[in-house]
Order: C-alpha cells, then sequence, then structure tokens
C-alpha cells in the first residue's frame, strides 16, 4: 500500500492509483515536466491513505449512518448532517505510521528549503476531476502551511472536505457513490505568488466553447481570490493556431479591476490574509506579452497530453527560492467539462422580443437569457430563505451554495471574473449569470422582478421587469452546401467566437466603428497630439477635461497611439481568430463627421457639415494631411493583427470611394504604413457604393482586387433619397428597379475582369426574393446579418438547384 509519493521538477517515482485509474496529479508530472513545464516540489498524500485513515478510525459505519436519511433539498438538513460528518472526521487520529510518513516526506523537504518550509496542501477526490464531472471548489485548499504538525493537520482537513455539503450534494447529482470516492493531498512547494501573481487557464473558451484559443485570467497574489471571484482580474486571449506556428498570438488583453489581492498571514494561525492592491498594480497587467505565450505554449501540452480541454491554475514566483524570481508554474489541472463535452449538432440563439431599462452590467456567462424575482444573499447564514426559481443576487458565491445555485432563474454578483467559482458553477449548470457588476446588492431590490441577459456577447445586462423572449434553434446537420459562398457581417469582437460557429465561409464585411467607438473611445488625432492638448491643458479647462479621460483610459501607454493600435488590432484580431481560416473582410474606417466627434477630443478635429453622410467620410480622409495621420494608425493596427499574430486570412476594404484616383491615392498611403497590396497575399477591396463605383467599374477593376456591393448607400445615392429621413423612406428600396440594373451590371464588370464580388448591404438578409435575384446574376459571395445566416443559405441552395447549380 502507497501511502506517500514524490514529485520533483525531474519526474515522479511512482503513480498513485484508485480503482485501477492513474491520478491525474502523478500522470501529468511524470509525462509532462520533461517538456519543461514548471511544476511545484512536493509529495502526495495517497487515496490509499485516506482509506487507510477512514478504517483505522472505524468511520466507515457511522458515515453512512448519517447520510442514509439525508434530504439534499433540505439546505437546513444537509448543513448539519455535512458538519456532523467533517467534525468526525477532524476528531480521528491520524495513524502513527501514516503520521510519521508524512513528517518524514515534510522533513525532505525542510532539508531542500529551510525549517518550517512553506506549503499548499491542496485536495483532489477521484470524482471531482472525472472527465464528465469537474465542478469548481468541491474539496478545501491550505495555503501557506509551515511545520510539520501543521502540514498533518492540513491533510486531515484535506480528509474531512470530502464531505463538504457541496461535495455531498454533487455526488448525488453526480450518481457517483460517496463511499467509493476517496481522497488524495499533494503537498506543494509554495509558489510565492503572493509576491507575484496567480491565475486560471483554460485551453477553450468558457463562454462559447471556441476551441482554437488559450483563456487566461489572472491578479496580484495567491491564486484563491481568482478562483473564488473575489476580484475582477485580467484577462488574455491567444490564438492557438498561429501560435503553433511561431507567431506571438495574443489577441486580445483586457485590464481587471484587481482590487484586493490574498498574501501571506502574520502569523500560523492566520497563513494568509486580503489586503487592497495598489493602484500602480492596479494600472499594470500581471503578466508581461512572453509569460502570456508561455502559459499558452504550457496548456496547449498539457492539453495535447489529455487530448482534451483544460482547466489549468498557474502561479508565479516572486521569490526565486523554488527556481528563480519571475518564474511560472503549474500547480493544478483538470479537464474542461462544459463545452468539450457537447455533441448537439446545432446553433441555439437566444432573443428578447423586447428591451428594458438596464439596471446594472457585469461580464455575461454563456449565452442565455433568465428571469424572476430578485432575492438579495448578503450572507451565507441567508440562503434558506431563497426559493427555486429565484435570482440570486450576492456579491459572490460560496461553493457551499450549490444546492441553491442549481435551482435559480439566473445568477448576478457584485464580484469576480469569468473563471471564478460562480461563472464555473452556473457554466456547468447552465444557468445564465452575470459576475463583476460591482453594485448589484446595492440597487437591486429584493423581489423585484429582473431580467438576466447574456445574449449580446461579453457584456451582460440585468434589466427591469420580465421581458418575454425566445429561444431559436436551428439544426446544423441538415444545412445543404451552396456555390455561391455565405459569409456574414460582423463588428462586436466579443460575439465573434459564438457567431463564427455558425456554418460560413467567412465575413464579408468586418466593421471596425464599435472598437473604436467602445473599446478606444478617442479620437486618433487626440492621441496623437496627446503632448499638444496636455500643454493647452494648463491653460484651458475644456482641453484639460479631455486630457484626464485619455489618461484614464490610457495608464499604461506612454505613447497614447499605442493604445488605438493595440486596442484595434486586437478587435480585428478577435474576429479574425474566430473565422480562421476563412476570409475576413475588414473595412476600414467610415466614421461621418458627427460620429467622430462624438469621441473624446473629436470636437477638437471634426467640421461640423450640414450633410455629414455624403460629406468628409470614407477614402477621402485616408489620403487627406489632416486625416491621414489617424489613418495610419488603422493600417499599423491591421498590420499588427495580420503579420505579429499571424491572421493572413484579413484583407481589407475602402469605402466610399468616389472616384478611380481616390482609390490609388489610398493604396498609396496604405503602402507607406506597411499594408502592401498582394504581399503576404493581402487583397484590397472596394465598396460599390456610389454609383460612380458601377459607371467606372471597369476602371476600378483595375487597381483593387474586388468588390463588396454597399446596397444601403447604394439605394440611397441612386434614387437620391436620405434613408435616414422618415418623410422619403417609404420610396427607399433596395428591390427598386434602378438599383437591381446597377447592382447587375457591376457583378457582369467583375466578372469579366476576373474580380471577386460580393454583397454586404442590408439588402439580402431582409428580402429572400433579392437573394435570390443575386444568384441569378452570379454574385461570388453574400454577406449577411448572422441572424439570418441559415435560412438565407437554404433559400440560396434551393435557387441554386432550380437553376442547376452544383
Amino acid at each position: 500500500m502507497s501511502l506517500i509519493l514524490w514529485f520533483n521538477q525531474i519526474g515522479i517515482k511512482d503513480i498513485p492509483t484508485v480503482g485501477g485509474k492513474n491520478a491525474s496529479l502523478g500522470e501529468m508530472l511524470r509525462n509532462l515536466t520533461p517538456k519543461g513545464i514548471n511544476i511545484p516540489d512536493g509529495f502526495a498524500v495517497t487515496a490509499e491513505a485516506y482509506k487507510y485513515f477512514i478504517k483505522s478510525n472505524d468511520l466507515w459505519t457511522p458515515i453512512q449512518k448519517i447520510l442514509s436519511d439525508l434530504d439534499k433539498s433540505n439546505v437546513a438538513d444537509l448543513k448539519r448532517k455535512g458538519k456532523k460528518i467533517r467534525t468526525l472526521i477532524l476528531n480521528g487520529k491520524i495513524p502513527k505510521d501514516l503520521e510519521e510518513a508524512i513528517i518524514k516526506a515534510y522533513s525532505e523537504m525542510e532539508e531542500k528549503y529551510g525549517k518550517n518550509v512553506d506549503v499548499a496542501v491542496r485536495s483532489s477526490a477521484t470524482a471531482e476531476d472525472l472527465p464528465d464531472a469537474s465542478f469548481a471548489g468541491q474539496q478545501e485548499t491550505y495555503l501557506n502551511i509551515q511545520g510539520s504538525k501543521r502540514v498533518v493537520k492540513a491533510v486531515k482537513s484535506c480528509f474531512a472536505s470530502l464531505f463538504t455539503d457541496r461535495a455531498i450534494s454533487y455526488r448525488i447529482d453526480k450518481g457517483f457513490d460517496h463511499f467509493s470516492v476517496y481522497l488524495s493531498a499533494a503537498v506543494q512547494k509554495m509558489i510565492r505568488s503572493d509576491r507575484a501573481s496567480s491565475g486560471v487557464m483554460f485551453t477553450i473558451d468558457t463562454e462559447t466553447g471556441f476551441k482554437n484559443v488559450v483563456y487566461i485570467t489572472g491578479s496580484w497574489g495567491l491564486g484563491e481570490y481568482v478562483v473564488q471571484g473575489k476580484v475582477n482580474p485580467d484577462e488574455f486571449y491567444v490564438f492557438k493556431p498561429t501560435l503553433n506556428k511561431g507567431f506571438k498570438s495574443i489577441i486580445s488583453k483586457k485590464l481587471g479591476a484587481k482590487q484586493q489581492k490574498l498574501v501571506y498571514g502574520n502569523s500560523p494561525s492566520r497563513p494568509t490574509k486580503g489586503i487592497r492592491t495598489p493602484l500602480q498594480e492596479r494600472q499594470q497587467f500581471t503578466l508581461n506579452d512572453e509569460e502570456i505565450l508561455k502559459l499558452a505554449r504550457w496548456g496547449i501540452l498539457i492539453e495535447e497530453h489529455y487530448c482534451k480541454p483544460m482547466d489549468i491554475e498557474w502561479a508565479k514566483d516572486g521569490d526565486g527560492v523554488t527556481v528563480g524570481t519571475g518564474e511560472l508554474f503549474i500547480v493544478q489541472a483538470r479537464p474542461e467539462t462544459v463545452h468539450s463535452l457537447k455533441r448537439e449538432n446545432f446553433y441555439e440563439v437566444y432573443q428578447l422580443r423586447d428591451d428594458g431599462k438596464v439596471i446594472c452590467t457585469g461580464l455575461a456567462v454563456g449565452n442565455k437569457i433568465g428571469q424572476g424575482k430578485a432575492c438579495i444573499i448578503k450572507e451565507s447564514s441567508e440562503i434558506h430563505l431563497f426559493k427555486p426559481g429565484q435570482v440570486l443576487v450576492t456579491d459572490m458565491t460560496d461553493p457551499d451554495w450549490e444546492p441553491i445555485m442549481k435551482t435559480a432563474g439566473a445568477i448576478v454578483t457584485n464580484r469576480g471574473g469569468r473563471t471564478c467559482h460562480a461563472a464555473i458553477v452556473s457554466r456547468e449548470l447552465g444557468i445564465p449569470c452575470i459576475v463583476g457588476t460591482g453594485n448589484a446588492t446595492e440597487i437591486i431590490k429584493s423581489e423585484q422582478e429582473i431580467t438576466i441577459d447574456c445574449s449580446r456577447g461579453e457584456e451582460g445586462r440585468v434589466l427591469e421587469g420580465i421581458i418575454p423572449y425566445e429561444v431559436k434553434r436551428m439544426d446544423l446537420a441538415t444545412l445543404p452546401k451552396t456555390k455561391t459562398k455565405i459569409m456574414m457581417n460582423v463588428g462586436i469582437p466579443e460575439q465573434a467566437f459564438l457567431q463564427g460557429q455558425i456554418p460560413n465561409d467567412g465575413v464579408g464585411l468586418a466593421r471596425i466603428e464599435f472598437v473604436i467607438s467602445s473599446h478606444i473611445g478617442v479620437h486618433p488625432l487626440a492621441l496623437i497630439e496627446y503632448q499638444k492638448l496636455k500643454e493647452k491643458a494648463k491653460e484651458d479647462p475644456k482641453i484639460a477635461k479631455i486630457v484626464k479621460e485619455i489618461d484614464k483610459k490610457t495608464p499604461m501607454y506612454d505613447y497614447k497611439p499605442d493604445f488605438y493600435i493595440d486596442k484595434l488590432a486586437q478587435g480585428i484580431a478577435m474576429i479574425g481568430a474566430a473565422f480562421y481560416p476563412n476570409d475576413v473582410i475588414v473595412r476600414f474606417s467610415d466614421f461621418k463627421t458627427n460620429e467622430y466627434a462624438n469621441l473624446i477630443g473629436g470636437k477638437l478635429y471634426e467640421p461640423v457639415e450640414s450633410n455629414p453622410m455624403i460629406g468628409w467620410r470614407g477614402a477621402s480622409r485616408y489620403y487627406d494631411p489632416k486625416f491621414e495621420p489617424a489613418f495610419a494608425l488603422e493600417c499599423l493596427a491591421i498590420k499588427k493583427a495580420r503579420d505579429e499574430m499571424g491572421l493572413k486570412n484579413i484583407k481589407v476594404m475602402v469605402p466610399f470611394c468616389r472616384t478611380v484616383e481616390e482609390g490609388k491615392k489610398v493604396i498609396e498611403v496604405m503602402n507607406k504604413y506597411g499594408l502592401k497590396q498582394s504581399e503576404g497575399g493581402l487583397e484590397v477591396y472596394v465598396m460599390c457604393e456610389i454609383p460612380s463605383n458601377v459607371i467606372l467599374a471597369e476602371e476600378f477593376a483595375k487597381i483593387f482586387d474586388g468588390f463588396s456591393i454597399g446596397s444601403n448607400d447604394l439605394t440611397q445615392l441612386t434614387l437620391g433619397l436620405d434613408r435616414d429621413s422618415a418623410l422619403v423612406s417609404h420610396i427607399y428600396d433596395e428591390r427598386n428597379e434602378a438599383v437591381k440594373r446597377l447592382v447587375r451590371k457591376v457583378i457582369e464588370i467583375a466578372g469579366k475582369y476576373g474580380r471577386k464580388i460580393g454583397i454586404c448591404g442590408q439588402a439580402p438578409s431582409d428580402f429572400p426574393e433579392f437573394a435570390e435575384f443575386l444568384v441569378e446574376c452570379g454574385i461570388d459571395s453574400i454577406s449577411l446579418i448572422p441572424d439570418t445566416v441559415l435560412k438565407t443559405r437554404i433559400i440560396i441552395a434551393e435557387k441554386e438547384k432550380q437553376m442547376g447549380i452544383t
């Protein structure tokens, strides 16, 4: 019987076994360490030791008796009996030979690291991290344990935690026999992340199941606060396919609030304590780019080893005792068990039928909608007040709340990120959840009827009232194939991973205006001229306010234009990655002057036009000396996404290009800033949205690689009306014969010159007959809003069948 097993940075002497199955810790250490993944030194108190302890104290029978008449739905009964079992175990005596073995193993660690070496005692149950079951926080972990007696005590506490309330409830739900589940404890040298950072890493997107990214969260201090949801951590996405090709494929970096951190306590009786995070640390990322990439590579190695997506905990050493200051370590790994197990071949979309007043917002977990009466729980002693179907509103959830969480209509928390306990549990239970709202418990009233909307991407909204919604379920197995490419119009990066799972041939229109307005929010020229504005701010209060707003958004950037480049590159890259390797055609910014003026500092640079719709927009801006420096930032952002992140599937498109000469000037400016047509497969398209684009299509075809018909502007300019005017809106119709003749003409000319031709306007999304008309004309691709992709594909397939197109 093997009670103690050693592991270190070289390997492991043996593999603990329970029921003939290898324990994940030993297997990972033995097989992955040679690949260069840092793991903490330590030893394992095996599941055989746990069984030995239970048997020597004659605990099997009394535990069985306590559980024999358990009413799991009765929270009070569960709480009472769980505590009774844990007390039995804690009052038990560790057999002398087992105690001596633990002390001997710990003393060997002391020889290497010094007297009373600090260790983490982590529990791992055989039913905790099975491929189809991984419930967050089932058993306990004890950090910064010092001294052999305290280590023995912590091991016994781990044994007792096999019978936490949530563990008992979970085993019943999963159909596990309480007495066929055992527990081992890993005693690891502490990684001094209290002096650095730590966090969680998934080798899959936790919200959408998109498998081509590694998702990393991080915060300062020990990792428990990230897992528990006490902090809103930094978030990073790394794109696997191009990382494997050697690119620095960090496609998203978001700074978390990281309000507090867990550090070492002042005494053995208080091994850890929480403190406020200094402002300077809050305004910095917890990892640099090389560390992010290193963790992502390790994540991929671990995923490849287990042949499944993984949930991994990491820590950064701020001490240097173990290996060296600043080294990264993997401290735990388990299978991801929500998205990786899904086998359904359908696409489900939740949509509100109406909208409501927003009470608060946070990070959305999943993409569902939930609703009910709010039940505000501020203390664990209040959980008995919760009723099934209510919306649980709390500061942050506790693992022992699992019995009520699974009966909730939805969950809302003040604190936490997308890898915290509330998020992980909600995901597994399929319950809509919003975390990190900041103040939900203060502004939502008890018994208030609310709707939890997680259907719009990253931002989750708590809305007043019970708002009707619908669920559209689409069977993907029955979708026909088409010769005409079916592409999508996409503009919100946070929705791209989910939208990319709809069968598609790429993105025919990637709008960047949302990224500029929401992720950046500052006029590019205000960032470029930041130093000048800073000088003017000394005498002008209005400019001083602008400078203050810029400073608030860009604390990590000394050179402010880099903020614009990075944020825009990341927004574009998220879309490019979601649809990789299919083409993603990114349209350069097409804000009108009034829209640019709404950005921070915008009014300093934008003229007031009487009709911005046909004013200084699109191509005419890019080569204008007044705006060219701003356009340069767009070019550099796209170049970064393509060349640094490896997303060569990204193409570009020039909007509102009135003349052929304008097109040539824009291409010349692009070349100047490193975006060279044909280099690295870069294709340059032009929007066909002005009658001159059709009339001179043969000339435009000589300088551009293809056309994308913008039916919205083409219709208003052909019919000579303002599409935003209610007075003439009844005339606006893309199906007007004049518009259709122009569309047919440009498709013919594109075919003649061997140029690609698609459409990204609204018409084929709104009118099935217009989509059929485009197929008749021989268009190459049709780009649609995501909601209409599947139904339009069926219409197009039927039309192609009628025409004998295969």
